[in-house]
């Protein structure tokens, strides 16, 4: 049994447009919101991928060896 459809006045059709509008807004927000954090973490994965590449070459600068600490006598 289907329930007879409600007719919406002015008022109540101007209220739910707005509250549209701001749940359009709130995606909005949340949408670049995600989309920085997209970029922060191909930030952080560009960065991680360069520390490596460095520490390879600190190595190979010092002829593969690990670093050498000295005793103190």
């Amino acid at each position: 049994m289907t329930e007879p459809r409600q007719h919406l006045d002015d008022r109540q059709l101007d209220a739910i447009l707005e509250r549209l509008d701001t749940l359009c807004q709130e995606v909005h927000v949340l949408n670049s919101r995600l989309d920085s954090a997209d970029a922060l973490l191909r930030i952080a994965h560009e960065l991680k991928a360069l520390n490596e590449s460095l520490q390879t070459l600190a190595y190979a600068a010092i002829g593969g060896r690990g670093p050498q600490a000295r005793r103190r006598s």
